[in-house]
């Protein structure tokens, strides 16, 4: 996948948008009611916000829980348009998503991450949108960090005539403890931007971060990065909320985070120095992770250790895991006694946790 015909793809003019600030997309992760819709999005238009999000249709990883009101969310976003004047997005994953959403004079339609990884799907949704080349398209990136994936999702819509169609960068599913729900991967939206410069680019800080302590700085890095503008979830009561409760901020604060927010002028997404940095803090991330990991195995092992009475430290093991380790080392090149000091400070806070387990009933 070359991205040959997407580089010459333009942005997308939003409602609303001024020059020195970035593109706005805000609203709660689910429309749960019609009172919590409109309360929302009242919030949001009194401070500016122009484009209001809320998915509709809902499917969560398991079954069981909140998937969304359906069809007749979809009055609710009309509500918001009528009252507010505030252009409205949803999600659609099937065909008959599409069809009821185009129905409803829905503005923008959103792939999630998951549909995105599914190239049938997003056939079917391209084929659909056929004759439709003023709707306005956003295409998540997919769950797993496949840059080809996501531009051929974004390839399908060109070929079905859509023109109003931008990238939302949301990061990538991952296993195990992380700092962030889902691993940026910075240098793969950066890939992106290169093979197809003029495309509206935006980021999904709540997606990412997981949590809404994470939102402002992420959003900031975002710019800092030369992101078009943010998808930013947003709840009057996000504690309340019946999906995403932990990543959604209030419009109170979401008005807080745009004041404070740092839009620079002449930042190019590809920078190398930036692309550089950014690719140094997804190691340290990856790193910090898999670290934690090793120490859960460990506290694991001392367990099992204090159920069998064994020692802790066992002599010749360590010497063996030494030798092999720096061996590994030598291969990726890396220097002997670097990887001997690494090693051996992870080996003995692995000792530590493992002496905690033992001294503690």
């Amino acid at each position: 996948m070359t991205g040959s015909t997407l580089n010459e793809i333009q942005p997308i003019n939003f409602p609303g948008q001024e020059s020195r600030l970035p593109i706005v997309i805000a609203g709660p992760c689910s429309a749960e009611s019609e009172q919590q819709t409109l309360d929302t999005a009242r919030a949001l238009s009194a401070i500016g916000v122009k484009v209001y999000r809320a998915g509709i249709w809902k499917p969560r990883t398991m079954p069981g829980g909140f998937e969304g009101v359906g069809d007749q969310g979809l009055s609710w976003l009309q509500a918001v348009k009528r009252e507010t004047g505030m252009k409205v997005a949803t999600e659609v994953a099937t065909v008959e998503h599409v069809r009821a959403a185009l129905d409803a004079e829905i503005d923008i339609l959103w792939i999630g991450a998951r549909t995105t990884a599914n190239p049938f799907a997003i056939q079917n949704i391209a084929d659909e949108l056929q004759g439709h080349g003023q709707v306005t398209v956003l295409v998540k990136n997919p769950v797993n960090p496949d840059l080809d994936l996501w531009l051929g999702a974004l390839q399908r819509f060109y070929n079905a005539g859509i023109t109003r169609f931008g990238a939302v960068h949301r990061g990538f599913s991952s296993a195990g403890a992380h700092i962030y729900r889902n691993d940026p991967q910075w240098h793969i939206p950066f890939e992106l931007r290169r093979l197809a410069p003029g495309m509206t680019l935006l980021c999904d800080p709540s997606h990412i971060g997981g949590k809404r302590e994470f939102v402002e700085p992420l959003s900031q890095l975002a710019m800092d990065a030369g992101f078009d503008g943010l998808m930013i979830e947003s709840h009057c009561c996000p504690d309340e909320a019946l999906s995403d409760s932990a990543q959604q901020i209030t419009p109170d604060a979401l008005k807080s985070l745009l004041d404070k927010l740092v839009v620079r002028s002449g930042v190019p997404i590809e920078d190398e120095l930036a692309l550089l940095r950014q690719q140094i803090d997804d190691c340290d991330h990856e790193l910090l992770a898999v670290l934690a990991r090793r120490m859960s195995i460990s506290r694991e092992i001392g367990r099992f250790k204090k159920a069998n009475s064994l020692r802790v430290v066992q002599p010749a093991r360590y010497q063996d895991v030494m030798r092999a380790r720096i061996d590994e080392g030598n291969r990726l090149g890396l220097d002997e006694d670097f990887t001997q000091r690494i090693i051996q400070a992870i080996h003995e806070e692995s000792v530590s946790q493992q002496l905690d387990i033992l001294n503690n009933s």
